[in-house]
């Protein structure tokens, strides 16, 4: 059973449609003991990072999810602000991320060539052959479209980490991982077939890079 972790700072309600157009089971963690059964689990996320993060802790989760994750080996997909909390923390804020993937969340430099948030849709290259990104006969799909909104990105301290990028004025880390965590800069739950391939990935092959690469 997948389980969505709702902790007041993002749209449950479209991951959780997206999710059943995917066909896949999936119910609401409000408290923290309600991520106890999760065979799966996702961490959406929109605004700011610091009220994210202290959400996360004064809602008590973040225990309980580090128990899960680093103990148990449950899947973890973090999207969108829920993707840059597995850092170690953001320079949009103070608080510290759930460290979980070495990497920091930097802001996209001010330039006159591209605006500041990136919006909307844009390709996405996979850098690893990776679950999330395989097509139904288990090969990879080079050319992906999804839609983002954000203002900060993931920079990864090890490449290995860095399993798709996208290019906003620079190319950066826009999907990062490692073993059976991952985390989305863009929104799958906003991306149209695009976003329902990876969430269906997500549910039936895990998380995972394929041939150690």
């Amino acid at each position: 059973m997948i389980v969505v972790i709702d902790y007041k700072t993002a749209n449950i309600g479209s991951m959780l449609n997206m999710l059943n157009k995917a066909g896949v089971q999936a119910r609401v963690a409000t408290q923290a003991h309600q991520l106890d059964g999760a065979t799966q689990i996702i961490l959406p996320g929109i605004g700011h990072f610091d009220t994210c993060a202290k959400n996360l802790r004064q809602l008590g989760f973040v225990e309980p999810l580090l128990q899960k994750v680093e103990q148990n080996k449950t899947p973890l997909l973090g999207v969108c602000v829920g993707a840059q909390l597995l850092t170690h923390g953001s320079e949009e804020g103070d608080q510290p991320g759930l460290g979980l993937i070495d990497a920091h969340v930097k802001r996209f430099a001010p330039s006159p060539d591209y605006k500041i948030p990136h919006m909307g849709w844009n390709q996405v290259t996979p850098q690893r052959t990776h679950t999330l990104f395989m097509g139904p006969d288990h090969l990879m799909i080079p050319d992906w479209r999804f839609y983002f909104v954000h203002s900060y990105y993931m920079q990864c301290q090890n490449a290995q980490n860095v399993l798709a990028t996208a290019v906003h004025g620079q190319e950066f880390a826009c999907a990062i991982g490692r073993e059976h965590i991952a985390g989305l800069q863009f929104h799958p739950e906003k991306s149209h077939r695009f976003g329902l391939a990876v969430l269906k990935n997500f549910a039936q092959r895990g998380l995972s890079i394929q041939g150690g690469h």
